[in-house]
């Protein structure tokens, strides 16, 4: 019997195991940051300053050299070097220097005698270099950045800090796309640790600034609304939701109709189990039964109004000892 309750148990719970489902990891990713597109501006302002000093051979004070000689990953880019005196830019400034107009009273925190100021122009790269959030580039983003110019083969300069005292640095954009309707253009102005401050633009392409950086004009980025979406008509399952929900229930009737089958055959074999111990005991009864009736009968005797089983056989006579009668 319990062996047979072991056989149905393992019946009924092997389709159950077989039936888990597995487990699937799941990846991540991660998106870098806005620090290293400053990084990236950073390491361009370095590179342009090698270029634009490069272009520096046997100098004169107060003529602009334009770098000629840029790499091909650099297209698009304009680079320009101007080296001065810092007493006679402080005495009389410098204009124009491309689209930049430098007053007198221009001093700097670190004193140099010599200070090579560098041009960029960052064409179609500007939006690269210096993105900014919901605006639009209306002009490239022009730099005029201070170098120390004692030393015309130094690289990895650290740029210096210039204030202009009698009046601010003028920069004049030449290029400058049409403003949407509705919208207001605003200067930009980068400083050297990377941070955006916003003015008015004067005369439709001019900005001002009291220290250099990189420049730009821009405008706030207006998307049209998007038209509501209409609602898609209903849709019955797909066919591989309905293939994959068919197998799921196909699953389901299997383990239940295991389940069920094992309940049921265990049922019947202790109903069969049951009917064989009672088969045996009517079986054996039978058998005495039958061995009563082939033994001696007994005959009955009444015995008033009840019959009771009497003897047919005499007890033995008594018999004496002696031959002799008394």
């Amino acid at each position: 019997m319990e062996l047979l309750t072991s056989l149905v148990i393992m019946l009924v719970l092997v389709p159950c195991f077989e039936s888990l489902p597995g487990v699937r990891a799941q990846s991540t990713a991660t998106s870098p940051g806005s620090s290293s597109t400053r990084e990236e501006a950073k390491a361009l302002d370095a590179l342009l300053q090698q270029y634009a000093y490069r272009a520096l051979v046997n100098p004169k004070t107060g003529t602009i050299y334009n770098a000629t000689h840029l790499p091909s990953n650099l297209s698009g880019i304009e680079v320009a070097a101007l080296r001065l005196r810092s007493g006679s830019l402080r005495r009389k400034g410098f204009h124009p220097y491309n689209e930049f107009e430098i007053p007198k009273g221009l001093i700097g925190r670190q004193y140099v005698e010599r200070l090579v100021l560098v041009y960029q122009n960052l064409g179609n790269r500007s939006s690269r270099y210096y993105p900014l959030t919901n605006y639009t580039h209306l002009a490239p983003v022009l730099g005029l950045l201070a170098y120390d110019g004692s030393n015309l083969s130094a690289s990895n300069l650290s740029e210096l800090d210039i204030d202009a005292s009698d009046g601010p640095i003028l920069v004049k954009f030449r290029a400058v796309k049409l403003v949407p309707h509705g919208a207001v253009a605003k200067c930009v102005w980068f400083d050297l640790q990377g941070s955006s401050n916003f003015s008015d633009v004067t005369g439709g392409n001019t900005c001002s600034s009291f220290q250099p950086g990189h420049f730009s004009i821009v405008v706030k980025s207006t998307a049209p609304p998007a038209p509501t979406p209409a609602s898609p008509p209903k849709r019955g399952p797909s066919p591989s939701a309905q293939g994959k929900g068919e197998k799921e229930n196909k699953k389901v009737w299997i383990i239940v109709g295991s389940v069920v089958g094992g309940l049921v055959l265990l049922v019947l074999l202790s109903l069969l189990v049951l009917w064989m111990r009672k088969y045996k005991q009517k079986k054996k009864m039978q058998q005495m039964e039958r061995a009563a009736e082939l033994g001696e009968p007994l005959q009955m005797a009444s015995i008033g109004d009840t019959k009771a089983p009497a003897a047919t056989v005499t007890r033995t006579q008594p018999t004496l000892e002696h031959e002799y009668a008394p």
